[in-house]
């Protein structure tokens, strides 16, 4: 019986996360970086891990950013979990403004912050704050306000990157991350 809740749960959230991708994107369209924009499930595979609604946060408790290498996008920005921190470019650095809200939250949701925020490989002096439409505080990186993707559902995924060419995994100076160039085949480059 516990099993049929479970697929039951992993349907409805799947179709409500459908739902949601369908509301956030009038175009229908899917991502450039060769993901779907709809998530197979926004329940987290292991209970153990951070609710893919909840904000980020360790296990000791406070907001972790931390440094991580990916091989397609160099040096980026993951949560105290290992997973992948975006930013937005309807988001302002300056003044720091988060634009995502409502239906967008659900699928993007923000990094939230904490008292004890535990940074590794992060320079303490570019980590702040914003206060968003709702009264809650939300942690930036230079000014940018940080984002999880729901469709990543595991540690280093980066599925995230360049959907609708306005999200964007963050590196340590609150740059968005580019692809690493593919070395030359050939004089030309190919």
């Amino acid at each position: 019986m516990p099993d049929f809740r479970r697929t039951a749960l992993l349907a409805a959230s799947a179709a409500a996360a459908i739902a949601l991708v369908t509301a956030c994107d009038p175009s229908g369209t899917t991502d450039t970086a060769g993901g779907t924009t709809a998530p197979a499930a926004s329940a987290p595979a292991n209970p153990s891990e951070p609710s893919s609604s909840a904000p980020s946060a360790p296990a000791g408790g406070g907001t972790g950013l931390q440094t991580a290498n990916s091989s397609t996008l160099g040096t980026i920005v993951t949560d105290g979990s290992g997973y992948t921190l975006y930013r937005f470019d309807k988001d302002t650095a300056k003044p720091p403004v988060s634009n995502c809200n409502g239906d967008c939250a659900k699928l993007w949701p923000p990094v939230m912050a904490s008292d004890n925020p535990q940074l590794k490989g992060i320079d303490a002096k570019l980590v702040s704050t914003v206060t968003r439409a709702d009264g809650s505080k939300q942690v930036t990186l230079n000014g940018w306000p940080l984002y999880r993707y729901t469709p990543d559902t595991k540690p280093g995924d980066t599925k995230g990157q360049g959907v609708k060419g306005t999200w964007w995994a963050v590196t340590p100076t609150g740059g968005k991350a580019a692809a690493a160039a593919s070395p030359a085949t050939g004089g030309y480059g190919y």
